[in-house]
């Protein structure tokens, strides 16, 4: 595996990785509205670390899943990374939503949920081209 794929390949494991934890933290963050106030931590977890986070999702899932596309040519990841920041970036931005406790956290669960399943599908689909490249020595891409 050259450089660039082994970096490509570790893009991919940290957005999914990312995304899940993105995801088990909106599914979570009711429960946390409930006893952060009690903890005296509830500024962790407010606005401008969620705005940073979506931030930093879109941008890692974009370069990764355009990057493996160059790869392999499959329109599936982004398929479902699209749909996936766009439901993060509408739990962010749309006020009604973002501040409706139970619509904001399924939104943001279910957009975490989707970028992390394009970046498992982009590896998928690199490690397929890969071996196809492998055993074809006429790979185009």
């Amino acid at each position: 595996m050259s450089p660039a794929q082994r970096s490509h390949h570790l893009l991919d494991r940290l957005g999914a990785t990312g995304s899940l934890v993105c995801a088990v933290h909106c599914a979570l963050l009711p429960v946390a509205i409930a006893t952060l106030p009690a903890l005296g931590v509830a500024h962790w977890l407010g606005d401008g670390f969620e705005l940073g986070f979506v931030m930093f999702a879109t941008l890692l899932g974009l370069f990764s899943v355009i990057w493996g596309y160059r790869r392999h040519g499959e329109v599936r990841a982004l398929g479902l990374l699209l749909p996936g920041l766009s439901a993060l970036w509408l739990g962010i931005l749309v006020g009604p939503l973002h501040h409706a406790l139970v619509a904001h956290a399924i939104t943001m669960t279910l957009g975490g949920t989707l970028v992390g399943l394009a970046h498992f599908a982009n590896l998928r689909l690199v490690h397929v081209h890969n071996a196809n490249c492998a055993s074809n020595a006429s790979c185009a891409r």
